[in-house]
């Protein structure tokens, strides 16, 4: 039998492999950049209040990147690449084009800003995280911590978007797969689709369910008549104007509120998705809770995302802090 004699040399590049690692697994910390950047956070708030003021569909914008960005990849802003002619980069997935260019620009704005207080300092993973956090308590919802010392990533490509984010049309099951993939629960996941209290969708993921649905239905059975109406009317020129969109929330679409799980029983939700909550015995209970209980949905909903903004962060030297969001270094 063999038997391996460690040297001393062999001990001391042991230590050394030992240090790389720690360093790669650091802690992230809310208080990151309180010395490297002071300003950091007053920046932050600065850049995405006057965005949202601007451009009222920023929060959603935002919101929506954020996850699309965390569930490919973890939390390291690789759907904020632009693609080369050598690689088809996140954000020009099939599923992420209708991606709004609000969400992207306010990371853009912030970048600039804090590139001029503290060059080279904060990550893109970190903006878009913070600014994700600020815009849901500007439009009323609950206020989370935000770790920060993400890296940004080095990869993006754009299969990995397309063959791993939920869409409207998957089945539950498939959904739940997902997010028990990267450790939710189905509590959790549907707290999480609880964002869909602001922003909007595209009348391009519901044509289907709203025309020629079938032989005896022009729409989807599931759908509350009066509201397939409207939706009817509103998508009309989709075909045209492949940019027409819908609230997600028809009652109060600029509220970050729970009235999302109370339009579900009503038949009041824009995609498939929505109203399969509703339908699934696994997911139908905490929509009920969510719906008769706003205090339980905010405290769900901060507790999950808080975790989801901790999905496979990249943090020393597993990842960089880009000069520009849209390209690697």
């Amino acid at each position: 039998m063999a038997v391996m004699i460690m040297t001393k040399p062999s001990i001391l590049i042991l230590c050394i492999l030992c240090f790389l690692s720690s360093s790669h697994s650091q802690q992230l910390s809310t208080s990151y950049y309180h010395k490297s950047c002071p300003r950091f956070e007053q920046i932050m708030q600065d850049t995405t209040t006057n965005k949202q003021i601007a451009s009222p569909t920023t929060a959603g914008a935002a919101l929506r990147l954020f996850f699309h960005d965390c569930l490919v990849e973890g939390c390291d802003a690789s759907v904020l690449i632009s693609s080369t002619p050598f690689n088809k980069a996140e954000r020009d997935a099939d599923i992420n084009l209708s991606l709004p260019g609000d969400g992207f620009d306010v990371v853009v704005r912030a970048k600039t800003a804090l590139e001029l207080a503290c060059p080279g300092v904060v990550s893109c993973a970190d903006i878009l995280a913070v600014a994700t956090r600020n815009l849901v308590t500007m439009m009323g919802g609950p206020f989370y911590n935000v770790k920060l010392g993400r890296r940004d990533g080095r990869v993006s490509r754009a299969p990995r978007a397309q063959n791993t984010l939920p869409t409207p049309t998957m089945s539950m099951n498939r959904i739940i797969r997902i997010f028990k993939s990267i450790g939710f629960s189905v509590q959790e996941m549907v707290a999480l689709t609880g964002a869909h209290t602001i922003g909007f969708s595209h009348c391009s993921q519901i044509s289907s369910d709203i025309y020629n649905y079938s032989r005896t239905s022009q729409f989807d059975p599931s759908y509350n008549p009066r509201y397939a109406s409207g939706l009817r009317n509103a998508c009309a020129d989709y075909k045209k104007n492949p940019s027409l969109s819908v609230f997600n929330d028809i009652m109060t679409p600029r509220d970050f509120d729970n009235s999302y799980y109370k339009n579900l029983p009503k038949g009041l939700g824009v995609l498939r998705s929505d109203r399969a909550l509703m339908m699934d015995r696994r997911t139908r209970p905490f929509v009920e809770l969510y719906a008769r209980d706003q205090k339980a949905f905010f405290e769900a909903f901060a507790r999950a995302i808080e975790k989801l903004s901790l999905n496979g962060v990249k943090t020393g030297r597993n990842g960089e802090i880009r000069r520009r969001c849209d390209s690697f270094n």
